[in-house]
């Protein structure tokens, strides 16, 4: 249940906040207008389509090779393929359109992982939608290959077989560790909460069963706390950044919670006032501690500027926690 303290964290934003977020570009207007001021479905949907062919997505679109990469003249074109996927994702881009079904249809024929090290050489050469060994990138393959239509049941049963004792997962299980990661826990978590959606609920109840106990790893934990000592894990995780990569902050795993539908409870208090006290007195968030090697989600916008996808994200999850009794 919200308590009344979260709902004094989370007052609904000035108009001039909304439509600065209006006023952006249609990947982040369709979604403020369904989630913000909830305009009706068929104005959604007009705008939503309008990331094939304006603005940042159909700039992302357009980057893409003929060869199916993005990222051409680098070491490693298939992780820039992965990454404008994702971004593509992120911003709604219509996996049914025409746009969409040509860019993915590219990757799948295509695209392949390039290993660099010599154990690598198990999965060299995979198509990229086959994805290779660790957890963090592979779930990452199944979100953006559930959310396009391909075929991931693979990879969703190599995850699943990867689950550790804790109920997290961890890019280091291979090499020893018998712990869980919040980095490598985010991704394999969006990855099937994507998976669940595309085949359908309840499915598979064995990929319900693990994203549930993977939930329960963030929950216990408060969103950024060990378990065993309390102690805060990481300060850097309550400055947000956009895209995010494989790295985890609390924002990303609050709008897990939220997208996955999962009722707040107490445990996600502290977790968001850190996002309601990024908030400026303009009613903006910034763009923080950003990754290197991402690309670029709103163009003209460095670090440490007002940023309508960290905005966006943050309303939203404020709204949807204070809605939460």
């Amino acid at each position: 249940m919200a308590t009344n303290s979260a709902r004094r964290q989370a007052p609904q934003p000035d108009g001039s906040v909304i439509q600065w977020l209006l006023g952006g570009d249609p990947a982040i207007r369709w979604q403020a207008m369904r989630d913000l001021i909830h305009a009706p479905e068929k104005g959604v949907a007009s705008e939503r389509k309008k990331v094939a062919t304006e603005g940042w997505g159909a700039h992302v679109l357009a980057d893409q090779g003929a060869d199916g990469y993005w990222g051409a003249g680098t070491p490693n074109p298939e992780w820039a393929s992965l990454q404008a996927l994702l971004l593509l994702r992120d911003m709604g881009l219509n996996p049914t359109s025409a746009e969409a079904r040509r860019a993915v249809a590219l990757v799948r024929e295509n695209v392949t992982w390039v290993g660099v090290l010599p154990q690598d050489a198990a999965w060299h050469g995979n198509p990229l939608f086959a994805g290779e060994v660790e957890p963090c990138i592979n779930g990452r393959v199944v979100a953006v290959g559930a959310y396009f239509g391909e075929d991931v049941r693979g990879i969703v049963d190599r995850l699943l077989g990867e689950q550790l004792a804790d109920g997290g997962w961890n890019c280091e299980q291979e090499r020893g560790s018998t712990r869980g990661s919040f980095h490598t826990t985010i991704c394999v978590l969006e990855g099937l909460l994507e998976y669940e959606r595309a085949t359908g609920w309840g499915s598979s109840p064995a990929v319900t069963a693990a994203r549930e106990r993977g939930q329960a790893y963030l929950l216990e934990r408060q969103m950024l706390r060990r378990l065993s000592t309390g102690a805060e894990i990481d300060p850097a995780w309550s400055h947000f950044s956009f895209p995010t990569g494989y790295h985890y902050d609390v924002l990303r795993g609050l709008e897990y919670l939220r997208s996955a539908g999962i009722k707040p409870d107490p445990r996600l208090a502290e977790a968001i006032d850190r996002v309601a006290s990024r908030r400026g007195t303009d009613g903006r968030w910034l763009l923080e501690n950003t990754h290197p090697g991402e690309l670029d989600a709103e163009p003209g916008v460095g670090e440490g500027q007002p940023s309508r996808w960290n905005t966006l994200r943050a309303l939203r999850v404020l709204d949807w926690y204070a809605a939460g009794d």
